[in-house]
């Protein structure tokens, strides 16, 4: 049997030289206890999160009762480690460090570089949002690019597999500083972080994230790609103040025609092929964004959409003869379940054509 991600990532031998390397510090250390405790009977059925703070829990049984000597321990031993093991010294500051501030926030900077702290900074932002986001003001100016990055990527709104933060999502203009500062950073993983923070607060204040990327484009090739990859939501959903930032052309000089699909019905596990025409008769080539959504049946009845990008560019006047095709196999994120379901043809936002067709067991 294949050996399930959640063991690779957290190795049993990654689990001894944690505590080998805490021993060289802490004489004393029993690393087989130790051991014995983090690899127990239910370690192999725990998930990957729960064997991230399942470390951390029994790391806070062994070291020292003190928080600092023991987050002072961690720090030194970190460098050592990266990946998922490397978690459970920033999830010790978030578990163990709410009431020592300046020794947890200045930890979980040294942390980052291991393996990211923009989860366990988390409920500091939540706790104080006004004090917590000083350091990130500091953090944004540091040397380092993984801190840098963290001043961003941290007060994320709506952080994937992060704690949520409510205060943000009402009112971002403590994170707006940060975004300003870190838009010219040479690395580009850090301004990858600056556009996905203003695609997340773009969920709750398109206009405010509109306002920000109208005034910044043009600076430079490099913050005109964090722009685009900032609004990647609000052009799905065929914001027009995002397409005309971008250039493209209005959708009533575009037209479609002729979609159809190569079966009325189809079975889960087999492909949909559609096909149709899409036509310029502008006068002259026209910017296009071409898309395609798809209204699935959830399995309460309910229907939801999900949109698929076909191409982007200029397109030559004329007609244009396009081909797709659409799987229809279960996988991990989407489960399909019988029901009639809706194609659309999008076009700069707004949708030009539809046609229905049935899934079927």
């Amino acid at each position: 049997m294949p050996e399930k991600l959640k063991d690779i990532l957290i190795p049993a031998d990654q689990v001894i030289k944690l505590g080998e390397a805490i021993n060289t510090l802490l004489p004393g250390f029993d690393v087989q206890k130790f051991t014995r405790l983090v690899l127990d009977s239910q370690w192999a059925d725990r998930e990957l999160k729960q064997k991230m703070r399942h470390i951390t829990e029994c790391l806070h049984q062994m070291l020292p009762a003190d928080y600092r000597q023991s987050v002072g321990i961690l720090e030194q031993i970190a460098p050592q480690f990266k990946g998922f093991v490397a978690l459970s010294f920033s999830d010790f500051a978030e578990c163990y460090g709410l009431g020592d501030w300046d020794i947890s926030m200045n930890a979980l900077a040294k942390f980052t570089s291991s393996c990211t702290s923009e989860f366990a900074v988390r409920p500091f932002l939540d706790k104080d949002p006004e004090r917590a986001i000083q350091y990130f003001y500091r953090w944004a100016e540091d040397e380092n690019p993984s801190v840098r990055r963290l001043a961003s990527e941290g007060c994320r709104p709506r952080l994937p597999w992060g704690m949520g933060l409510p205060k943000f999502k009402k009112d971002p203009k403590l994170v707006l500083p940060i975004l300003e500062k870190l838009k010219n950073d040479p690395e580009e993983f850090v301004r990858r972080s600056v556009a996905n923070n203003l695609n997340d607060i773009s969920k709750d204040h398109p206009e405010l994230v509109l306002y920000m990327c109208e005034r910044w484009k043009g600076q430079s090739p490099e913050i005109d790609r964090i722009i685009k990859h900032a609004c990647r939501t609000m052009l799905k959903g065929g914001s027009k103040r995002a397409l005309m930032l971008f250039g493209f052309a209005n959708p009533d000089l575009l037209t479609i025609t002729g979609l159809a699909t190569d079966k009325q019905s189809i079975r889960i596990g087999d492909h949909l092929r559609f096909s149709f025409t899409l036509s310029n008769h502008s006068g002259k080539p026209q910017k296009i964004r071409l898309e395609y959504r798809i209204h699935y049946i959830k399995s309460g009845g309910k229907t939801s959409a999900k949109i698929f990008q076909i191409s982007e560019g200029s397109f030559p006047v004329g007609e244009h003869s396009i081909t797709r095709k659409q799987a229809f196999t279960d996988f991990t994120t989407r489960t399909h379940f019988v029901g009639e379901h809706r194609l659309e043809i999008v076009v700069n936002g707004e949708t030009k054509a539809e046609t229905k067709f049935s899934l079927e067991g």
